[in-house]
C-alpha cells in the first residue's frame, strides 16, 4: 500500500473517531451561580434554636402572616417544634394550618437531603424558582438562598448539575458571620441531617 493511500486511510479514521466524540461528551458550563434575592434581612432574637428556627421560617415565607407572627398561621406550630430534630420540624409544619381570620392553608414539606447527592438537580431547580430552602447541618439551622455548580448538557438535550457550593444564611448573626457556605471539596454531606423545601397553598 503506498504511502499516500495509508495517509489518506489515517486521515479518515482520525476524523471519524473526532466526530463520534462529541456525540457522547456533554457540553459543560462550569460555576454557574444562583442566589434567591430580596430575602428579609432577619437576625434571631437569641442564639436559641427555637428562635433561630423561627426566624429562618420567617426568612424563608417572607410572609408574616404564614409565619411566624404571634397570630401567624405557624406560630403556634413552629414555637411547638423542637429545632434539634428534622423530623418533628417536619410533622409540627406540615398539613392544615389556619390564618388568624379562620382562613384555612396546606403547608407541605419535602425534605430533599436523601435525593440532593443523587440528584442535585432538584436543589438547583428549587432555587431557580426562587425557593429558599431550609438547611440543617452539624446541628445548626441555616437558610439555603443560593448555589454554585456545574452544567452539563448533553446531545439529547438532558442536563445534569453538580452542585460545587451552597450559599447559606446563619439567623443568628447580622454581621459578617452571618454568610457561610458549605463546599463539596471539603465538607461531609453525611452531617447534613435535612433539607427541607417548604411549600404554602390555599386550601
Amino acid at each position: 500500500m503506498s504511502k499516500m493511500w495509508v495517509t489518506a486511510l489515517l486521515c479518515l479514521v482520525s476524523l471519524a473517531y473526532r466526530q463520534d466524540v462529541p456525540s457522547s461528551s456533554p457540553a459543560v458550563k462550569p460555576n454557574q451561580e444562583i442566589r434567591v434575592a430580596h430575602l428579609p434581612r432577619l437576625a434571631a432574637r437569641s442564639p436559641d434554636p427555637s428562635y433561630v428556627l423561627l426566624t429562618s421560617l420567617d426568612i424563608i415565607f417572607h410572609d408574616h402572616g404564614v409565619c411566624c407572627a404571634k397570630d401567624s398561621a405557624l406560630g403556634d406550630s413552629a414555637a411547638a417544634a423542637d429545632p434539634s430534630s428534622v423530623k418533628d420540624i417536619i410533622a409540627k409544619l406540615r398539613g392544615r394550618h389556619l390564618f388568624s381570620d379562620g382562613r384555612p392553608v396546606m403547608i407541605s414539606v419535602l425534605d430533599l437531603a436523601p435525593q440532593a447527592t443523587r440528584n442535585p438537580g432538584t436543589v438547583v431547580r428549587a432555587l431557580t424558582n426562587k425557593r429558599a430552602m431550609l438547611l440543617m447541618w452539624n446541628s445548626h439551622l441555616y437558610v439555603l438562598y443560593g448555589a454554585l455548580f456545574d452544567e452539563a448538557q448533553y446531545a439529547d438535550g438532558s442536563l445534569v448539575e453538580s452542585i460545587n457550593q451552597l450559599f447559606l444564611l446563619d439567623p443568628r448573626y447580622s454581621d459578617s458571620r452571618r454568610e457561610v457556605s458549605f463546599k463539596r471539596e471539603k465538607d461531609d454531606w453525611n452531617q447534613v441531617e435535612g433539607l427541607l423545601l417548604l411549600s404554602v397553598s390555599p386550601q
